[in-house]
């Protein structure tokens, strides 16, 4: 699969902290990573902060549309958007809004989800991890079959639809990718979605059981993108000290790229990390 946005620039994109941190920061975080050159900016998927749960959170969704309406070059991605946390068919229309409202810049990661204690304070139904999986993936058919248009009727215990319609249609649809960690979420990835949304951990253990995946599912490596991200680090401290991703980016991407990243995803969460990685994209 091709670069989403036919970039020729060094695929590095940033997870900006969601948990302790202002839709101000985070937004004046984004624009002086797309003027630094960054490829794109991620967010992920919470509604309050592990620890302290006073800490401001930033919502997923309503910050990338608020980046992309800030920006004009910059890609928005999901990493990953949590499938309990939304109807798919919610997220569907919110994708194609967005994906249309930034010019085609939108990427979608979705994946099971994992705190349980943030579900429960939120009143969220949180099943145990297959049947969330069995959720993921009729999840990733409802996405890609409304992305069509309609109408879209389809039985189902979790996700029915009867007669959906959902217009304009994205053109082109926004890249899906599963984050998986697991046999299973690879072979959902290889066959319903563009790609995988990787942890590094998982990438180097579970490559070749995607690789496998791909092919059980008719496909070559060049059917995916994989995208790697390289952790999330704790709320309030820097995530980046000492990185390879500082002092030689060229370099570190030439690495992962020779062993499979298609694109990679570091993390900020302090004003220090946003700093850091201004500085050294001069280096580019």
């Amino acid at each position: 699969m091709g670069s989403p946005d036919g970039a020729a620039a060094l695929p590095i994109g940033v997870a900006i902290g969601t948990i302790g941190a202002t839709p101000e920061w985070w937004l004046e975080s984004a624009r002086r990573l797309e003027t630094a050159g960054y490829r794109g900016v991620w967010a992920w998927d919470h509604f309050v902060g592990g620890g302290d749960k006073t800490v401001p959170v930033v919502e997923q969704w309503t910050i990338l549309a608020a980046t992309a309406g800030a920006t004009t070059r910059l890609r928005v991605g999901t990493f990953v958007t949590n499938v309990m946390n939304r109807h798919p068919a919610v997220v569907a229309r919110m994708a194609s809004t967005l994906q249309a409202a930034s010019g085609g810049r939108l990427s979608v990661g979705i994946g099971v989800g994992g705190n349980k204690a943030e579900h429960a304070a939120y009143g969220i139904e949180f099943p145990e991890i297959a049947d969330r999986a069995s959720r993921l993936e009729e999840a990733v058919q409802v996405i890609t079959e409304l992305w069509s248009g309609g109408p879209v009727t389809r039985p189902s215990s979790f996700y029915p639809l009867d007669g959906a319609n959902a217009y304009p249609v994205p053109q082109p649809a926004p890249p899906l990718l599963i984050g998986a960690a697991s046999p299973r979420g690879l072979r959902i990835a290889a066959s319903h979605a563009d790609g995988w949304a990787a942890e590094v951990d998982d990438f180097e253990r579970l490559l070749p059981v995607y690789l496998e995946a791909l092919a059980a599912a008719g496909k070559g490596r060049a059917d995916a993108w994989i995208a790697v991200g390289f952790g999330s680090g704790r709320s309030g401290q820097n995530a980046l000290d000492g990185s390879p991703w500082l002092t030689s980016p060229g370099e570190e991407w030439t690495r992962w790229h020779a062993a499979g990243a298609d694109e990679v995803i570091v993390p900020a969460r302090t004003p220090a990390d946003v700093d850091a990685l201004v500085r050294a994209a001069e280096s580019w």
